[in-house]
């Protein structure tokens, strides 16, 4: 369990800092913890593919990167000439990444959504930035305009099935599956290249060590000591082109020695009813997610009493991170925890970035708000800076990124004179105890002022229009820069809208002007910092017809608003929320209906 401490800065700000013992920074390694499993658990099944319907177990898994490390010597690659990786979460996803780690090699998995846009400008730049030495995909069918980009360029292809490539993954594990020498990997070798999503400007190849990976498995097992004696069941689609599934979940799994669950579903609809139905057939022990798929989730609890009950049969854990889950999301969830959970369950909220691998702080035990980012995990110290009304939080830790990829000016700017690195988030704590927690406020650069100089909070904002308006949005997107008041751009749940308006077929353009659907929004603004000055009441509100776009960079694949990307591309929208008021996209928080 976390022990916090805390001390005065010696120029501004103040530290806090778990005090946990820290020596077991440098002796892990992925590759060593994936052969110990082989050696004493050789028939545990490590992966279940949903998609393919294959698993491997232990054994069989570490043959297979054993085999594939040795047939990937004859590309000559080394730390400047890294695997790229196209596909989707899969079991040979998984190979290709630990036999790369294995010879020290770093793997860059790219976001599957790149190689699905119809410029394929982005793939092009990211293998200018990589200088890959080999590319792998998973099917050459699906990814045959990307493996063509990097064929174009010199760069050699390797798929798992298809025509299109130079190689298959099945002829590179023909080679003799020698035990590799792994004295040669240690906690500073690279072991991945991830980009971030771009959400706070173009996005950034952050280094991860084998360092940063393990130092986050061993603070994650002191929170949970259950963990090491009870192998995790885990069901998961997080995409591993991401940190949080790619580097948390899978070696939450693997590291214990337990299962991972590759989900066939994902929360978008079409495809949440197969995670449902995966839910209540494995059963998992622990549940990372985001607040997308919680929101979807608790509706889908409450509605099914079998469901719950299984759901809730073998949980120890629930985890959110990702994004701030909205507080009527949190406590609905909790309300079915008290009827259904084991006396052992608890939640957590948790945070972090690609730069920290992710994980940095955790909520208590006993924590019963949705924006305690908790406290600081083993080995890591949080730096609080005063900047304007708003806490600064800076971090410093082995979960930590030495830098970025070949941007030497970059990384300089994003640690401070002590190595703290800036995060841009802020925070303030929850009690004068640093052990209760930090409680988020918002992102530094995407709060802003209205004319009147004062700052606008907006991800405290966007959270209570999410709760105000609950069930007809499933996001909002807060605006007024420069504005005399503050509005908010809508994306909708159409099926709640339609139940709302009683109107069962209709289209968002047609439920825009429902009267019923109108007075739910007008009203549900009006309860915003009802007795709070201008900063704190969303005023206005724009319906939006569509869903965000992955192309234009509006959401990521973890489901999660870029605010940014969203404002820049629908400028003419936030123009029309207030300076067109009788336009029937616009609600006004009053209770007349415009």
């Amino acid at each position: 369990m976390s022990v916090v401490e805390i001390e005065e800065h010696a120029t501004s700000g103040f530290i806090i800092r778990n005090r946990s013992k820290t020596d077991f920074i440098n002796t892990e390694t992925v590759p060593g913890i994936i052969a110990e499993h082989a050696r004493k658990r050789s028939e545990k099944i490590a992966i279940i593919d949903l998609n393919s319907g294959l698993n491997i177990a232990y054994g069989a898994l570490w043959s297979r990167i054993c085999k594939l490390s040795g047939g990937l010597l004859q590309f000559k690659l080394n730390v400047d000439t890294p695997i790229a990786i196209l596909s989707e979460n899969s079991i040979d996803h998984a190979v290709v990444t630990f036999a790369g780690m294995v010879l020290g090699i770093p793997v860059v998995p790219i976001s599957v959504a790149y190689s699905q846009f119809s410029d394929l400008a982005r793939i092009r730049s990211l293998f200018r930035q990589l200088t890959p030495g080999l590319v792998f995909a998973q099917d050459a069918q699906v990814f045959v305009r990307s493996l063509a980009v990097a064929s174009g360029m010199g760069i050699p292809t390797v798929t798992s099935c298809g025509n299109g490539a130079d190689h298959l993954l099945a002829d590179l594990e023909t080679v003799s599956g020698d035990v590799p020498d792994l004295a040669t990997i240690n906690s500073d070798t690279i072991a991945k290249i991830l980009f971030t999503s771009g959400s706070t400007g173009a996005p950034k190849g952050v280094i991860i060590t084998q360092r940063m990976i393990c130092s986050n498995q061993v603070a994650i097992a002191a929170e949970w000591p259950f963990i090491e004696d009870e192998a995790p069941t885990i069901l998961d689609w997080l995409p591993w082109s991401h940190v949080y599934g790619g580097n948390l979940v899978i070696m939450c799994a693997i590291r214990n020695g337990g299962t991972l669950i590759i989900d066939d579903g994902r929360p978008i609809p079409g495809l949440f009813q197969k995670t449902i139905e995966n839910l209540t057939k494995f059963r998992p022990t622990i549940h990372f997610g985001v607040p997308r798929g919680f929101n979807l989730l608790v509706p889908a609890l409450e509605e099914d009493d079998s469901f719950a009950r299984a759901y809730f049969s073998k949980l120890r854990r629930m985890f959110t991170a990702g994004a701030a889950l909205p507080a009527i999301t949190w406590n609905r969830y909790h309300s079915l925890v008290s009827r259904y959970a084991n006396e052992d369950f608890a939640s957590h909220v948790a945070w972090g970035s690609t730069e920290t691998s992710p994980l940095v702080t955790i909520s208590p035990p006993n924590n019963t708000r949705s924006d305690n980012l908790g406290v600081p995990v083993q080995g890591c110290e949080i730096k609080m800076v005063p900047d304007d009304d708003k806490m600064e939080l800076r971090l410093r830790g082995p979960m930590v990124t030495p830098g970025y990829w070949r941007n030497e000016k970059v990384t300089a700017e994003a640690f401070d004179e002590d190595g703290f690195y800036r995060i841009g988030d802020a925070g303030r704590l929850l009690d004068d105890d640093p052990a209760q927690g930090i409680l988020f406020d918002g992102r530094i650069a995407e709060n802003f002022k209205l004319t009147t100089g004062t700052w606008v909070r907006v991800n405290t904002l966007r959270l209570a229009t999410i709760d105000a308006l609950y069930p007809a949005i499933l996001d909002a997107v807060i605006c007024g820069h420069n504005r005399d008041n503050i509005g908010a751009l809508l994306f909708m749940n159409i099926n709640a809208c339609r139940q709302i308006a009683e109107e069962s077929d209709a289209e968002m353009t047609e439920l825009m002007s429902n009267p019923k659907l109108r007075r739910h929004l007008a009203e549900g603004l009006a309860k915003i910092g009802k007795c709070k000055g201008s900063s704190g009441k969303v005023e206005r509100a724009l319906i939006l017809v569509d869903v965000p776009s992955q192309e234009d960079g509006e959401i990521t694949d973890k489901g999660y608003l870029n605010q940014r990307a969203v404002l820049h591309k629908r400028a003419e929208d936030v123009i029309r929320l207030f300076e067109d008021e009788s336009h029937r996209s616009v609600v006004l928080a009053t209770y007349s209906i415009n």
